[in-house]
């Protein structure tokens, strides 16, 4: 048998021991199956998520060595994807013993620390070899980006996965001990697609176009395509009201889905999660603030309104914002039309991250009945897809100019590589636009766009284009958030 040496034999000073290394080890067995059975756990799904090859390409990358973090809200997954990558390692040869999985929301690892639960498995379960350790909330665990630098300084044979549900505390460990030693991977809820996935919903024989093609089609060939995922709009509605988290799918009841998002969602976020990584010295003006946003998500949010609305300082409400974000519950968009001194102090516009948190917060139990809430919902799930689908090829925010509505563009892409993307969200009965427009214009300033107007209706779908102008293509927002995987 292979012992394992102190993990922070030169590191840092040993702390005093809580637990019996008999008691770790019996726990690490319980939450680690596979050492006894050779096989995964039961009941994995066998849909994968986009994180799931995204990571096992990092973590298995002949030449480059990369730890992977996972990040993302509660109940989105990643928990998931680490089980699922375990069962593939496992049936890919990978030993039993060789594969370790820790769970920092237990209170006994919490409470252990790294190095006592590591030195228990190294110790007694470790043959020896390469390994896999899958830590679980990793921001939990004490000095967590210390002992991860020193297990890939180390030991080389040591490939990690964590997840965390606060992604700039883990991309600030990141950029204070982990430059060149780990990537951090954004887990979003579901996208539209992902959800007809798990849901059994294939309306293409053939994989999907890109995005950016459809420009290039021809008209009959654009009807076509959008005629075939029009059969998609029942199950849009249901993806609406249910949001984008996996294990509530299962559930017919909106009212328990939202009781469910409520407690264990948004409370355990916001009660627990953010004021143990944060400075917040005020819970209940944290939830008042989120409330508040979710009240106006999709919409620009005039900080100052928001101060006098809810008796609370400019610095604490931006911190606050801040912490909201950084704990993935809302995506701040910025105004790319606010440049230099201006864009220091414009203001942003503000989406929950998931629409199904928002209407679970503000108890909309029929969120589809109401225009306001219709439209919230549906901009602000759009928004979401383009974040997943362009977030690490560019920047996501959007356009205004002026203090007038029409001269403003809900979502705009920058990419890296120049191009530029402008979309409109019309989710009403009347979606047409006059020429007077931001988009229409936006068309002509910048002819090598590409130019959408997500509208309500299956039927509602087309390309219109003038000479020295992009496209504009109207597109069922269905079926545009199905096309921006």
């Amino acid at each position: 048998m292979v012992t394992g040496r102190c993990i922070f034999s030169v590191e840092m000073e040993s702390p005093m021991q809580i637990f019996d290394q008999n008691d770790l080890n019996a726990l690490l067995h319980q939450i680690n199956p596979w050492w006894k059975t050779g096989q995964s756990r039961d009941g994995i799904p066998e849909s994968r998520r986009q994180a799931f090859a995204e990571v096992l390409k990092c973590i298995t990358h002949p030449q480059l060595r990369r730890f992977a973090v996972i990040s993302g809200a509660r109940r989105v997954g990643k928990t998931t994807v680490m089980r699922q990558l375990i069962k593939h390692l496992l049936a890919q040869g990978v030993p039993s013993t060789n594969i370790l999985y820790i769970s920092f929301d237990n209170p006994v690892f919490k409470l252990s620390g790294i190095q006592a639960v590591l030195d228990a498995y190294r110790q007694v379960t470790y043959r020896g070899g390469a390994c896999y350790y899958f830590l679980d909330e990793i921001q939990y665990a004490e000095n967590w980006s210390l002992w991860v630098k020193t297990l890939y300084d180390h030991f080389p044979e040591v490939q990690v996965v964590a997840t965390g549900s606060a992604s700039p505390a883990l991309e600030r460990g990141a950029a204070d001990s982990g430059v060149g030693r780990w990537r951090v991977f954004r887990m979003p809820t579901l996208t539209f697609r992902e959800y007809c996935c798990l849901q059994g919903v294939s309306p293409l024989q053939e994989e999907a176009p890109a995005l950016e093609s459809l420009s290039a089609m021809h008209p009959s060939e654009f009807s076509m395509l959008m005629m075939r995922l029009s059969d998609l709009s029942p199950h849009w509605y249901h993806y609406l009201q249910q949001g984008g988290f996996p294990e509530l799918l299962r559930l017919d009841e909106l009212d328990e889905v939202q009781n469910i998002l409520q407690e264990d969602v948004v409370d355990k976020v916001l009660k627990r999660d953010i004021p143990a990584l944060f400075d917040v010295r005020n819970p209940v003006q944290l939830e008042k603030i989120f409330l508040y946003l979710c009240l106006h998500s999709s919409n620009i949010v005039n900080l100052d309104t928001m101060c006098s609305a809810l008796g609370v300082s400019k610095p604490t409400l931006s911190k606050y914002i801040g912490y909201l974000q950084d704990a993935n519950l809302i995506y701040c968009s910025r105004n790319f039309c606010a440049t230099g001194k201006k864009g220091l102090t414009a203001q942003p516009k503000i989406y929950v991250a998931d629409a199904a948190l928002r209407n679970a917060c503000l108890m909309r139990f029929t969120p589809m009945s109401r225009a306001s809430d219709m439209g919230a919902t549906v901009e602000s799930t759009v928004y979401k897809h383009f974040i997943a689908a362009y977030d690490r090829l560019g920047e996501v925010g959007f356009l205004r100019s002026g203090a007038r509505g029409s001269n403003e563009i809900d979502i705009a892409v920058e990419l890296r590589n120049g191009a530029r993307i402008f979309c409109e969200v019309k989710f009403r009965n009347d979606s047409e636009l006059s020429a007077s427009e931001a988009i229409i214009r936006q068309c002509h300033a910048v002819p090598d766009a590409l130019a959408l107007l997500a509208t309500k209706h299956p039927q509602d779908f087309g390309i219109s284009s003038s000479p020295g102008s992009a496209p504009l293509l109207r597109v069922p927002a269905h079926t545009l958030c199905y096309l921006l995987n």
